[in-house]
């Protein structure tokens, strides 16, 4: 996975367990696009604060994965309803009994709403 897109799930789920400013820098950087330099100007810190913050915080955050993993459960939930939906329309699409459809149908409204 791109560095980006994970620092940015990982703040998703982690991130109001770092400081207010490893947050604040983290997201500014991976969610807003903003460069160290506009970062630092917007707090009245250095860029090399704000660097340190940035990276203090990514440690942070995949220290946090490893131990409680949410995001690899969460992806993985993801795939295994993925492919439960695609079973599903399998025996849909082979299938002609009415009743039967309708289960199905409801089967996948509610799986959808889990995804």
């Amino acid at each position: 996975m791109e560095k980006l897109v994970e620092i940015s799930l990982l703040c998703e789920y982690y991130g109001k367990l770092l400081t207010e400013r490893q947050y604040q820098c983290i997201n500014d950087y991976y969610n807003n696009d903003l460069s160290l330099s506009e970062i630092a100007q917007n707090y009245h810190i250095t860029r090399q604060a704000v660097r340190d913050n940035i990276k203090k915080g990514e440690k942070k955050l995949f220290e946090y994965e490893e131990k409680l993993g949410f995001m690899k459960r969460t992806r993985t939930v993801d795939e295994k309803i993925a492919d439960i939906l695609s079973e599903l329309m399998k025996i849909e699409e082979n299938s002609s009994d009415k009743k039967v459809a309708k289960i199905l149908e409801h089967v996948k409204s509610e799986l959808n709403c889990l995804v």
